[in-house]
């Protein structure tokens, strides 16, 4: 088969297998089989005439037939998207956004997203977590998520198109019995030998979970183990309520019945929320959450950030860019 023909599935198989160096993790990536996988890209292979990959028990590379092909590759798949969103009726079909949670800073630019665009359907999802929403994206099931991109795996970050929404404070969850529960606020200093939940053991929110393992890191905070996934606010209010740690959310989360909401302070930590979609999507929609982004930050000084205030540095670098 000449290679004009190649099937654009294959070239995505051998895109993932090439960020990723690693068969699992690339089929898991795709929601694909690893045989399906291999066998994807030995197709591929074959049709080319090429190897492009040097496969041992140990670890994956590149050929240089498979460096050469990676920008063709890149480019090809680029190529497609649009042709897709140009003749593929983008803006009539409904764009997907996950919104992580109700009440969330993502579902109040989504509603002003409607009010700019009414003739478009944007449609709300709430995959809980960027990190289980961007797999979604490349795996084209969703269009746009919000959530903290810095704590993205980089090769899933490459092929996405970042903006950024707000930096919003964080605070603690705490039941109405808890000793700290009777403050305003509460000094991360005074969390020291205290055990708090941030989503450990849960894959589908990995990035907050690692911004909370920083936040606590030499402050003597320990980081709660896994518990149960639950699904739903009134699954999650139980199983942390048998658990019995406070949680870090943030401040605008809605606390639930028998607990309390306290921000943290001395510094204030801060999360980093952005806009990401499939780099290339072009769709009415996307452009008006980004608009709407761009209105309700001016609006409301969502890009301000707190004197003293928390933030990792590679969080701060990808917050003063936008795609």
């Amino acid at each position: 088969m000449p290679a004009s023909d190649t099937d654009p599935r294959l070239l995505r198989a051998f895109l993932a297998v090439a960020q990723e160096l690693h068969f699992t993790r690339a089929a898991a990536r795709l929601f694909v089989a690893q045989q399906a996988l291999s066998r994807d890209v030995r197709r591929l292979e074959r049709e080319l005439g090429a190897e492009l990959f040097v496969r041992t028990t140990r670890r994956v590379a590149l050929t240089p037939d498979g460096e050469r092909l990676l920008p063709y590759a890149r480019r090809v798949l680029d190529a497609h998207a649009e042709l897709t969103d140009a003749f593929g009726e983008a803006a009539a079909r409904p764009l997907l956004v996950d919104l992580n949670s109700d009440g969330s800073t993502g579902a109040r630019v989504l509603a002003r997203a409607r009010e700019l665009v009414p003739e478009c359907e944007l449609m709300a999802r709430f995959e809980s977590g960027l990190t289980w929403a961007a797999a979604e994206i490349l795996a084209g099931r969703l269009d746009a998520s919000f959530g903290r991109a810095a704590g993205l795996a980089p090769s899933v970050r490459a092929e996405l198109s970042v903006q950024p929404v707000r930096y919003e404070p964080m605070a603690l969850m705490l039941p109405a019995a808890h000793p700290l529960a009777a403050r305003e606020e509460i000094a991360l200093s005074e969390l020291a030998g205290q055990t708090v939940y941030a989503g450990a053991g849960n894959e589908r929110t990995l990035e907050w979970t690692d911004l909370a393992a920083r936040l606590f890191a030499d402050r003597g905070i320990e980081l709660a183990p896994p518990i149960p996934l639950a699904v739903g606010v009134a699954e999650f209010q139980r199983v942390t309520a048998k658990a019995g740690h406070p949680v870090l959310a943030v401040l605008g989360f809605p606390p639930l019945p028998g607990t309390v909401l306290r921000p943290l302070v001395g510094p204030v930590p801060l999360s980093p929320v952005a806009l990401v979609w499939r780099r290339g999507l072009r769709h009415p929609g996307v452009d008006a959450l980004r608009r709407a982004t761009d209105q309700l930050a001016a609006e409301e000084g969502w890009l301000e950030q707190p004197r003293g205030s928390w933030l990792p540095q590679g969080d701060r670098s990808l917050m003063r860019n936008r795609s």
